[in-house]
C-alpha cells in the first residue's frame, strides 16, 4: 500500500526547472539589441542596365562611358582629404596587417571626453569590394558600346569613425568606387546607456552592457525603443555632415543608399544576487549551450531595414560570463549574457540588391 502511494506521488510531481531554482534571485534582467552591422547599397545601381541608365539618363551622357567612375572617385577622394584637413581630423592609412580595432580606441576615448558628436578619425584601407567593371565592344557597323558587370576589385575604402551623442562609438564605411557600397556599425547597448543617462536612470555599466540599474523596467522600455527609425535618423544626420560620392542631384534623382542587415546580435543580460546562483544556472565548467528558443520580436522589427526576405534564427545561443571592470574573479557579480547567433537575412537566388557575401 505504501509503495502504491509513493508511486502516485512521484507520478504527479512537477519537475524542477532552472527558472524555478533562480526565481527571485536575478537582480537585473535586460534584453537589448547589441552589435548592429548593416549593408549600405543603392537599390537601382545593382545590374549593368541600371548603370547605363544612370550614365545616359541621369548624367545626360551621350555614351555610357566608364570614365566617369574614375572622375567621380577622384572627386570623392579629394573631398575626404579636404574635409579631414579643414576639420583637423586624423587621416589614418591602414596597412594590410593592421587591426583597426587596436588603432581607434585611444582616439574614441579622447573624443568621448569632449561630450560632443564628432568625426573622430578617417581610416583609409585597400580592400576587395564588389564594384562594376566595364567591357568595351564594337559592332560590325563600327558603333561603340560598353557593358557593365560586377567583379571583386581591390579599391580604396574610407572608414568614418564617429562619436555620436546618441550612439556613442560608431562608424560608416564607404567604398570610393562605383556604385559606392558601404557598411554601418552601431551598438545597441551604447545607445541604451546614453538614453538611460538622459532619462535620469542610474546604472552601473559593463564594457558592453549593464551590471545594475535603479529602474529595470524603465531601462527595458528604452531598449525596446531601438529600431529601424532610430538608426535611419542616425544615418541621415551623418550623411548630411560627411563628404560623399553622391550629391544632392543624385539623391533627387533617386540614387541614394538604403540599408539591410548584415549581422545583428541580440543580448539577454542576467545579473544574479549571489555567485552560487550562476553556478546553478551553469553547472560543471561554467559554460553550456542553451536549447532552441522563440525568435525575439525586436529582431523581427529590425528586419524591416532589409527589403528582402526575413532573417531566420538558428535557435542556438551561447552564454558568456562577464565581470565588472577592475574586480578579481570570485569578487564580482555573475553576469550572464545569452547571444543568439548572427541573424543574417537568407536571400533567395537572384535579388540584385542582395550582397552575395551574406551567409549564416
Amino acid at each position: 500500500m505504501a509503495v502504491v502511494a509513493m508511486t502516485s506521488r512521484l507520478s504527479t510531481a512537477r519537475p524542477v526547472t532552472v527558472n524555478d531554482l533562480l526565481d527571485g534571485h536575478a537582480s537585473l534582467e535586460i534584453e537589448c539589441l547589441d552589435r548592429i552591422y548593416l549593408n549600405a547599397y543603392v537599390p537601382n545601381l545593382q545590374v549593368g542596365g541600371q548603370v547605363a541608365t544612370f550614365l545616359t539618363r541621369h548624367l545626360q551622357m551621350p555614351l555610357p562611358s566608364p570614365a566617369v567612375f574614375e572622375q567621380r572617385g577622384d572627386r570623392f577622394r579629394r573631398a575626404v582629404e579636404s574635409f579631414a584637413r579643414n576639420n583637423e581630423i586624423p587621416l589614418v592609412r591602414f596597412a594590410k596587417t593592421d587591426r583597426k580595432i587596436d588603432v581607434m580606441p585611444p582616439l574614441m576615448t579622447k573624443a568621448a571626453a569632449t561630450g560632443r558628436s564628432q568625426v573622430v578619425a578617417i581610416g583609409v584601407a585597400q580592400e576587395f569590394q564588389r564594384v562594376f567593371s566595364s567591357t568595351k565592344s564594337t559592332s560590325p557597323t563600327g558603333a561603340l558600346w560598353f557593358s557593365f558587370t560586377k567583379a571583386d576589385r581591390r579599391v580604396s575604402c574610407y572608414y568614418f569613425y564617429l562619436w555620436d551623442d546618441d550612439f556613442g562609438p560608431a562608424f560608416l564605411k564607404i567604398c570610393a568606387y562605383f556604385p559606392y557600397p558601404g557598411k554601418v556599425w552601431v551598438n545597441g547597448h551604447e545607445w541604451a546607456k546614453r538614453q538611460a543617462a538622459k532619462a535620469g536612470i542610474g546604472f552601473t555599466a559593463l564594457s558592453n552592457g549593464f551590471a545594475s540599474c535603479t529602474d529595470a523596467a524603465g531601462l527595458q522600455a528604452i531598449c525596446d525603443r531601438l529600431g529601424p527609425g532610430t538608426i535611419k535618423v542616425f544615418l541621415q544626420r551623418w550623411w548630411a555632415r560627411l563628404p560623399l560620392p553622391f550629391d544632392q542631384a543624385d539623391r533627387d534623382g533617386g540614387y541614394w543608399w538604403e540599408t539591410s542587415m548584415r549581422q545583428v546580435e541580440t543580448s539577454r543580460t542576467i545579473v544574479f544576487d549571489a555567485p552560487r546562483r550562476a553556478r546553478a544556472f551553469l553547472p560543471g565548467s561554467g559554460r553550456r549551450q542553451l536549447g532552441p528558443g522563440p525568435p525575439r520580436p525586436r529582431r523581427a522589427a529590425l528586419s524591416t531595414l532589409a527589403p528582402g526576405p526575413q532573417g531566420r534564427d538558428t535557435g542556438r545561443r551561447r552564454v558568456q560570463e562577464r565581470h565588472r571592470p577592475g574586480q578579481q574573479r570570485g569578487e564580482h557579480q555573475r553576469v550572464l549574457q545569452a547571444l543568439p547567433d548572427q541573424a543574417v537575412p537568407q536571400g533567395r537566388p537572384g535579388p540584385a540588391y542582395r550582397d552575395r557575401r551574406q551567409r549564416p
